[in-house]
């Protein structure tokens, strides 16, 4: 596991990286409470839930509204749920937008709840640096962990 480097004497902290969530619903929302569950008073962390009937040029509306108000100053990690499909696509348009408009970001699929909490812990490093650390706690946390299963 990587740690994060703390800032000599005399740096300034990095600004937080913001953390958009952007999930077929209801899957977006639960993620935000699981991570308020554990990580109490969380703020910076901003959701969009693609509902069935939504239109996914008012999604990307949104999300891109999410993404400029989750900035900072440290750049804005985009989590979706799976690669291909609207919330993803939308969630690609978005970004694409946000950095032609000057925004720094990332967007990492396959959000899970591990992808989550490692996102939320390491949020005061650089924005890439949170999302290897996001990618990384999604991928340990899948494992089997029954013998029996074959």
């Amino acid at each position: 596991m990587i740690a994060c480097v703390p800032a000599a004497p005399g740096d300034a902290p990095l600004p937080a990286v913001g953390l958009v969530i952007v999930a077929h619903e209801p899957m977006a929302s639960a993620l935000y409470a699981c991570g308020r569950h554990v990580f109490a008073g969380q703020s910076g962390v901003l959701i969009h839930d693609v509902g069935s009937a939504d239109r996914p040029e008012d999604s990307e509306a949104a999300v891109r509204r999410l993404i400029d108000d989750a900035d900072a100053g440290g750049g804005v990690l985009v989590l979706t749920d799976v690669l291909g499909a609207t919330p993803s696509n939308v969630a690609t348009r978005a970004a694409a937008a946000a950095r032609a408009g000057g925004h720094e970001v990332n967007l990492v699929a396959g959000a899970n709840m591990a992808m989550l909490l490692r996102a939320i812990t390491y949020r005061n490093a650089p924005l890439r640096e949170v999302a290897r650390q996001a990618m990384a706690g999604a991928r340990q946390a899948v494992l089997q962990v029954d013998d029996d299963i074959v």
